[in-house]
């Protein structure tokens, strides 16, 4: 790897002074999708519980607290096998901090309005050579101002937002030109995915993905009839007989059971090779559990790329969980429900159905309804911390008296949100095997 040249120091033992503490904060992930809705990275920002629209922590500090922690966690747990891009300023780019992340899992984001330097361009170039990659943030304007960066850049992430058609058009053609990777920011609907597609973006930012799309007629898949089937046989408590009789009848269901509990996740000492012997190890919970992510994954899933929904969805269950088990730390049963509010809070964007639909096919108790359907009670308002948390902009406005309403304080957000990432990312792996 290439020496960097740097003309600041990051020093670790500094780091409490540098960084801001974590507490006021919460992470935002935002998911980087391509042409083909596969996962291919994340855009991590920082933000502090209750700020205005667009008041990010994009100074040294705030990037520094994101790049120090999530260097400290380990890129893998925050991220899983996606890559990480991260917005930069002058000074941060200036100073080692950046050499604390893996060139070959960043992208460095460098806001269209940095000054351009030559020792900048010298930074950069340095750190291309030693395998970085960087991306020009925002763009809205092709200026003669950027060319200098130019031939160090690979992607232009553009905010679609703000611009017509016709200004998308010329756009891209000029950076197309260029041989630039197009990023398409701020894509909220189909439409808008449509639309940059037809454009010629590579990839997409935003929540498009789990936008319900509904579609009249559409008819569940047999496998997941079966999985909803078997769901409400285990919120009636049927005995294990029953369940392992419906099982059978799903030979996909069958072999990918057989295969989970047989995985060394599991830590079963002998070989499980029947459904009975199976639901034994799973017992209720972790079957619930497994039936629920069962439904996002389908036959056609590939085992090679990332579902942002199926990632989503287990993420939301496991942050809800989290968080109903630090509220209510006596009653399990709470977070269990929580889970399944999470999990199931996607799937009318899953089947492409109502909601009032699908909970018509599975016996669900009240407040979980109340919560998917109108966000109310209890786990609805754990379901919409956890919208606000993944969205930050004008929704952190409305975390401040959620949590006072829930009695949840604003610190404990930012490590429920990191351990609900890992669960998540090293959770994928076992069911893909499976």
């Amino acid at each position: 790897m290439a020496e960097l040249r740097t003309g600041m120091i990051f020093d670790p033992i500094q780091q409490v002074s540098l960084v801001p503490q974590v507490k006021e904060f919460f992470l935002a992930r935002q998911p980087i999708l391509d042409r083909n809705q596969n996962l291919v990275g994340y855009e991590l920002l920082f933000r502090r519980v209750g700020t205005r629209p667009g008041n990010a922590v994009e100074d040294l500090r705030g990037a520094a607290s994101i790049i120090a922690h999530t260097s400290e966690l380990g890129m893998k747990s925050v991220m899983g096998n996606a890559a990480g891009f991260f917005n930069v300023d002058y000074a941060t780019l200036m100073s080692d901090i950046v050499s604390f992340l893996p060139c070959e899992k960043v992208v460095f984001e460098i806001p269209q309005t940095i000054k351009i330097t030559a020792e900048l361009i010298r930074r950069i170039s340095d750190m291309v050579g030693a395998g970085y990659k960087f991306a020009l943030d925002d763009v809205i304007i092709f200026s003669d101002y950027i060319r200098p960066l130019l031939p160090l850049i690979e992607f232009v992430k553009v905010d679609t937002s703000v611009m017509t058609r016709a200004d998308l058009s010329t756009l891209t053609s000029q950076f197309k030109e260029a041989n630039k990777l197009l990023v398409a920011e701020k894509v909220e609907t189909i439409e808008q995915f449509r639309n940059c597609a037809e454009l010629g973006f590579d990839y997409f930012q935003g929540y498009y993905f789990a936008k319900p799309v509904i579609l009249s007629g559409k008819k569940l898949t047999s496998s997941q009839a079966a999985i909803l089937q078997l769901m409400a046989l285990v919120v009636r408590d049927a005995e294990n007989a029953v369940i392992e009789h419906r099982i059978k009848k799903e030979a996909s269901l069958f072999l990918s059971l057989l295969r989970l509990v047989n995985t060394p996740a599991m830590g079963v000492a002998k070989n499980i090779n029947s459904i009975s012997e199976a639901l034994l190890v799973l017992g209720r919970r972790q079957l619930r559990q497994w039936l629920q992510i069962q439904l996002y994954m389908g036959p056609d899933t590939d085992p090679a790329s990332a579902s942002p929904l199926l990632l989503l969805a287990t993420t939301r269950g496991k942050f809800l969980e989290l968080v109903a088990r630090k509220l209510k730390p006596a009653n399990k049963s709470i977070a269990d429900t929580a889970f399944t509010v999470g999990t199931m809070s996607l799937l009318d964007t899953l089947f492409s159905q109502p909601m009032t639909t699908i909970l018509e096919q599975i016996i669900l108790g009240k407040e979980v309804r109340e919560a998917l359907l109108h966000r109310t009670g209890f786990y609805g308002d754990l379901l919409k911390l956890s919208e606000y948390v993944e969205k930050p902009g004008e929704a952190s406005q409305l975390l401040p008296p959620l949590l006072l309403e829930l009695n949840l304080p604003s610190e404990s957000l930012y490590a429920l949100q990191l351990e609900a990432f890992e669960w998540s990312n090293s959770l994928l792996p076992s069911y893909r095997e499976a």
